[in-house]
């Protein structure tokens, strides 16, 4: 580096810096960078109490609360995009997608809001949400206990409990990765609960499986809802 002229010097300083916008750039945004406004999350009070508040509350107590283990449950991993469709395919209860695009993603502001996620300088948009990360912040990418999941790995038998080895980490079911018979497999065990089938027939098999995370992570196993096999051996 010494030997370099002063040029030079001048170049690789210049590209090195602006490496670093583009390096910045390309992480996902959460909802811990503020994604809404907090005029936003006060103007859907009066819409969230006419149109919400007699099925759901905003605090982890009361009847379908939107706040705490249920939000994190219904909404860990996804985004806020997706936090937004939910919202106006499901409410008002009786009548959902009755509201104006602008009210129901204004609901969603106060649902963030209540959830204790920092307002920002914007309000939420149109084509905001889509990229933005529902995650703890700690940046955690295991799903909460209760979540809709799908974990694809090798069915196995030990003792009287039936295995997945070899187990993905589990993905929201919803939003699970295709080419099941051939993505690469992880290095968990997953222990299957409450199975009401007979797999005896897919032992050694590479196998999908649906069903409810039994502690964080599935640390506990998973409440199954189906198992089907996705290749005749495994891996």
């Amino acid at each position: 580096m010494q030997n370099l002229p002063p040029l030079s010097l001048v170049l690789l300083a210049w590209a090195t810096a602006s490496l670093l916008p583009a390096q910045t750039s390309t992480r996902s945004r959460t909802v811990w960078d503020g994604v809404y406004t907090e005029a936003q999350a006060t103007r859907a009070l009066m819409a969230y109490g006419q149109s919400c508040a007699g099925c759901h509350a905003l605090s982890t107590e009361g009847r379908a609360p939107l706040v705490g283990q249920q939000f994190w449950k219904s909404f860990a991993q996804k985004t806020v995009g997706d936090l937004v469709e939910f919202v106006k395919a499901n409410m008002p209860n009786g009548a959902p997608g009755s509201l104006t695009d602008s009210t129901y993603r204004d609901i969603v502001a106060l649902m963030l809001k209540s959830n204790g996620f920092p307002a920002g300088a914007a309000e939420l948009g149109p084509n905001d949400g889509g990229n933005v990360q529902i995650v703890p912040k700690d940046g955690s990418t295991e799903l909460p206990a209760g979540a809709l999941v799908r974990v694809v790995g090798c069915l196995a038998q030990r003792g009287t409990d039936w295995v997945v080895t070899s187990a993905t980490p589990p993905e929201r079911a919803e939003h699970a990765a295709g080419e099941e018979a051939s993505r690469a497999l992880g290095n968990r065990v997953m222990t299957l609960k409450f199975v009401i089938t007979r797999l005896d027939a897919m032992v050694g098999s590479r196998v999908a499986v649906n069903g409810l995370l039994i502690g964080e992570g599935g640390m506990e196993g998973i409440n199954v809802t189906t198992v089907h096999r996705v290749a005749p051996k495994c891996p």
